[in-house]
């Protein structure tokens, strides 16, 4: 049992107990492999080897097994889709307005609370190693920029916006949706605006 345990962490990175159910495997012997220096417990219940080295999409994945409902967002997403060349330290996460959110000890992060639409819309779930991540989209993702432009700066907004039409991540149009959703389409319009002109020339 101990190895099919390790096994499983080495496949999976991140373990849970769901994970040991379903896999038949008593979780009593979690404890034993964190004592014995085996495993490491990142959060409550989630566990993985002690020699596991986590890269940024692991580290997202890390946190989206402690908040399973969450979608990252803002530097983070930037980050996901490469639309920025900051490296936030810290892992940026919206959650539903009333939905708990337990501590994230083992990650520094930065939780928004948002409602509605500008919660449930342009979440997207891509495959990372160990599992899937939701994230933003890119165009949901320069909307919140834009709404939380006080907080990550009005130049990061529009270094996103600029390099989300450029490479193509979204369209004008798609960008504006979720501007209206966002209720930041008159802050962003004069942006659009230059993006439509240079496209046009």
């Amino acid at each position: 049992m101990k190895s099919d345990l390790l096994q499983l962490a080495k496949e999976k990175k991140i373990i849970r107990y769901s994970d040991l159910i379903s896999e038949k495997i008593p979780t009593v012997y979690l404890n034993r492999q964190v004592k014995e220096g085996n495993l490491i417990k990142l959060g409550r219940g989630i566990y993985a080897l002690a020699e596991t080295e986590f890269d940024e999409n692991q580290t997202l994945l890390e946190v989206s097994h402690l908040v399973p409902k969450g979608v990252f967002c803002l530097l983070s997403a930037l980050r996901f889709h490469n639309l920025t060349t900051q490296s936030p330290f810290e892992v940026w996460l919206a959650v539903d307005r009333n939905a708990p959110v337990p501590k994230i000890g083992s990650v520094q992060s930065r939780i928004f609370r948002m409602t509605g639409k500008s919660f449930s819309e342009g979440i997207e779930e891509h495959p990372v190693e160990g599992g899937t991540i939701k994230v933003y989209s890119p165009a949901k993702t320069v909307a919140d920029c834009f709404k939380y432009r006080h907080k990550i700066g009005l130049d990061v907004a529009i270094e996103a916006l600029r390099d989300c039409v450029k490479n193509k991540k979204a369209t004008i149009d798609e960008i504006w949706y979720f501007a209206k959703i966002n209720r930041v389409a008159n802050v962003i319009m004069p942006y659009l605006s230059s993006l439509e002109l240079l496209n046009n020339k």
